[in-house]
């Protein structure tokens, strides 16, 4: 993470500022900062890594959906209208609860993301409106080792999803050919949503351009950005004034600072 204290949005206490455009949102909260730092971090033991991995992802969903969902005025009844008939009840904004929302679990790093998402989604909304598909990519390799696609033959999805809200609680945001993929597959099998929320925990630079590119109705929502492996002179300057200069994968495609391999270290599989 590069952004100081002299790169916040003077317009906004929520968010840093940066020049990738009106649908990139990088919050600017130090819990959140000090929870990624903790959860990649070699020391870190498992069982706090997966409290920290919740906690952010219920922040991150808060913020986006608080800010991205439909609402409409409401009125409810409150304990205190036993007491007072006229005024306890409270009259003002919520959640639109007809609103119908799609959460999709990449697996694997995907799996904690997207049930904490689903948890919290169908405890507000409707629950008959939310739903939560699980996509399996496998990537497909040729006698060489070199990946030739991707089979997405083991996904479970429950049907069309014109009109929903796509949520994507994909962790790490790294080359963004994983959401990509997502988006087409949905694109090309089960509709379009009316709108995409990405939620990467981290993002780099090159996640952004291309998901941004992907689909005209995706918005990001992320904790941090990455550009750990661009120059010095870039790194001085607001993120995304030299965009095609900014770099944060390395040659294997990890994010740099990042977190180091989510899929692997959540679930203790490294294979």
């Amino acid at each position: 993470m590069d952004a100081p204290p002299a790169q916040r949005d003077p317009s906004s206490d929520w968010e840093l500022a940066h020049r990738y455009g009106p649908r990139v949102h990088i919050l600017d909260n130090v819990f959140l900062l000090s929870a990624l730092a903790r959860i990649g971090s070699p020391q870190v033991a498992h069982r706090d890594l997966m409290a920290l991995l919740r906690t952010v992802y219920q922040s991150l969903l808060v913020t986006a959906c608080g800010r991205e969902l439909p609402r409409r005025a409401v009125e409810r009844q409150t304990r205190m209208a036993a007491a007072h008939p006229q005024a306890g009840f409270y009259r003002g904004p919520a959640f639109d609860e007809r609103t119908e929302v799609v959460v999709v679990d990449i697996i694997r790093a995907g799996i904690v993301p997207a049930q904490v998402c689903f948890e919290l989604l169908v405890s507000l909304l409707d629950e008959q409106r939310v739903r939560l598909d699980h996509l399996t990519m496998a990537r497909r390799s040729d006698a060489q080792g070199h990946v030739t696609g991707v089979d997405l033959s083991g996904s479970k999805i429950g049907g069309r999803i014109e009109g929903s809200v796509l949520l994507l609680p994909d962790p790490m945001g790294a080359t963004g050919a994983t959401t990509v993929r997502a988006l087409r597959h949905y694109a090309e099998h089960w509709g379009k949503p009316a709108k995409v929320i990405a939620l990467p925990m981290i993002a780099t630079p090159e996640y952004l351009r291309a998901v941004l590119e992907a689909n005209a109705e995706l918005v990001v929502y992320t904790a941090r950005l990455d550009r750990g492996l661009s120059d010095a002179e870039v790194l001085a300057t607001i993120p995304g004034t030299h965009w095609d200069r900014e770099k944060g994968l390395d040659e294997q495609s990890y994010i740099v600072p990042g977190a180091g391999g989510m899929g692997e270290v959540i679930n203790n599989a490294w294979c």
